[in-house]
C-alpha cells in the first residue's frame, strides 16, 4: 500500500481549454458533476442511464463464492437498503467482528451471543453460507484470556484449557450452521528469524497452539472445514513460513481446506504477477486458496491526509477500476482452485479503512457510500467474459 494517491482533478473550466479526445469522457464526467446531475459524492459514478445492475454473486456462480464481511447494521433499522443489497450481491457471509474472541466472550464467566446468532439467522433467511471468523487471534481478545487467577501469566495448561473450552463453546454452538472456520488468523511472522509470530499464544503454549486449536476445532465441528488466515502473503519469506504451517498440520492429520489470503491491497501493490505466484505456490501444496479480506485501498497505508473527503475523482476511480479487473481477470483463471472471494465490508461506508490504521475517507470497494456501483463493479462484473461451468 505505498501508492501515492494522484492529485485531484483540475477545475473544469481549465480542463476544457485542454480537453483532448481520449479524456473526453472524463470531462463529461466532471460537467455532470457540476451540474448536480450525479450522486452527491463527487466522482462516484452510477451506471450509465438504466442500465441494470447484475447480482454479484450470479455472474460469479459457475466460478466461485462471492462473499462479505458485516456487522450488526445489515439486520437493523437504521440503513434499511444494506440489508437488501448484501443479499442481492453476496452468497456468503463473515462476521466481521461478532465472532472474534473479545466479542463473544469478553469475561471469563460470559458469552454473549446475541449479535453473531442475529447474523448467522440473516444469512439463513438470505441463503447465504457462512464463515466463522476467528476462533484463535492475537488481538481482539481479552487480556484476562492470557492471566492466571493470581494476576500473572497463565500457564501452558490453563491457556490451553481455556482456548479447548472457548473453542468447544463457539464451533460447538454453530456446528451445522458455519461453512468454515478461520481457526487461526495471522499466526506467522513477516519477517526476523522466528517464523511465528511473537504472541502470548506463542509465549505461554509454545509453537504447538497452532496444531492445538486446529485439534480442538476438528473435534468440535468435524464437518467444518477449516482454514488458515493471514495477510501479506505475497511476501516469499511469509508466504514459505505459511505452507510450512500449513504442511506440519496437514502432516500431523489436520484437514486445512483453504489458506486464506485477506488481500487488503493497493492501487499497485502487490502486483498481479506476485498474486499470481502466491496462487501457483497453494496450488501445488494442495489446498484451495481463497481472498478473504478484499478491499483496494486509494491511500497509502498509514497516511494521515483527507484528500478524498468530497469523494474520489473519476480518474482515481477508474484507476481503482482497472486494479479490480485485473484482480478478477486473474481470480476467473484460477477459478478453479478458490472457492471464495470474500469482500471486507458491503460497502465504502461500512470499510474499516475508514478508521484504521488512521482516520480518513477511503472508497477502497465496489460500492460507494450511497449503495451505488462503482466502476470498480462494472470492471468486476465483467473482467470474467463469457461464463463458463468448472
Amino acid at each position: 500500500m505505498n501508492q501515492k494517491p494522484p492529485a485531484k482533478l483540475p477545475d473544469l473550466s481549465e480542463m476544457s481549454a485542454r480537453i483532448k479526445p481520449g479524456t473526453r469522457r472524463f470531462f463529461i464526467l466532471g460537467l455532470t458533476v457540476l451540474f448536480g446531475m450525479m450522486m452527491p459524492a463527487r466522482g462516484e459514478l452510477p451506471p450509465a442511464g438504466d442500465k441494470p445492475v447484475p447480482a454479484l454473486k450470479d455472474i460469479y456462480k459457475n466460478d466461485f463464492l462471492i462473499g462479505v464481511a458485516v456487522g450488526p447494521y445489515v439486520y437493523q433499522n437504521e440503513d434499511k437498503t444494506i440489508g437488501e443489497l448484501v443479499a442481492k450481491h453476496f452468497n456468503c457471509l463473515t462476521c466481521e467482528n461478532a465472532m472474534k474472541w473479545a466479542s463473544l466472550h469478553p469475561a471469563a464467566d460470559m458469552y454473549t451471543f446475541e449479535t453473531a446468532d442475529k447474523l448467522v439467522e440473516f444469512a439463513k433467511t438470505k441463503t447465504m453460507q457462512v464463515v466463522g471468523h476467528t476462533l484463535v487471534w492475537e488481538q481482539q481478545t481479552p487480556e484476562w484470556v492470557f492471566k492466571g487467577a493470581d494476576g500473572k501469566d497463565a500457564t501452558r495448561d490453563i491457556l490451553l484449557g481455556k482456548m479447548r473450552e472457548h473453542i468447544e463453546k463457539v464451533a460447538g454452538r454453530y456446528r451445522g450452521k458455519i461453512k468454515g472456520w478461520d481457526v487461526v488468523n495471522e499466526a506467522l511472522a513477516g519477517g526476523g528469524k522466528e517464523w511465528l509470530s511473537d504472541s502470548p499464544w506463542k509465549r505461554i503454549i509454545g509453537e504447538d497452539y497452532v496444531l492445538k486449536a486446529y485439534e480442538y476445532a476438528q473435534e468440535a465441528d468435524p464437518k467444518a472445514e477449516l482454514y488458515y488466515n493471514d495477510y501479506d502473503l505475497e511476501n516469499p519469506l511469509k508466504r514459505e513460513r505459511c505452507i510450512r504451517l500449513v504442511k506440519s498440520l496437514m502432516d500431523k492429520g489436520i484437514k486445512i481446506h483453504a489458506v486464506g489470503n485477506q488481500a487488503h491491497w493497493s492501487l499497485t501493490k502487490p502486483s498481479i504477477a506476485e498474486i499470481e505466484q502466491t496462487i501457483k505456490d497453494f496450488v501445488a501444496l494442495g489446498v484451495k486458496i481463497n481472498f478473504t479480506e478484499l478491499d483496494v485501498t486509494l491511500y497509502n497505508w498509514g497516511e494521515k491526509n483527507d484528500i478524498y473527503q468530497a469523494g474520489a475523482p473519476p480518474e482515481v476511480l477508474q484507476q481503482q477500476a482497472a486494479r479490480y479487473a485485473a484482480i478478477f481477470a486473474l481470480f476467473h483463471r484460477y477459478r478453479q482452485h478458490i472457492e471464495r472471494v470474500t469482500f471486507w465490508g458491503p460497502t465504502d461506508k461500512y470499510s474499516w479503512l475508514n478508521s484504521f490504521p488512521v482516520r480518513h475517507t477511503n472508497h477502497p470497494l465496489l460500492f460507494d457510500r450511497a449503495g451505488l456501483p462503482k466502476p470498480a463493479f462494472w470492471s468486476v462484473s465483467e473482467a470474467a467474459g463469457e461464463q463458463k461451468p468448472r
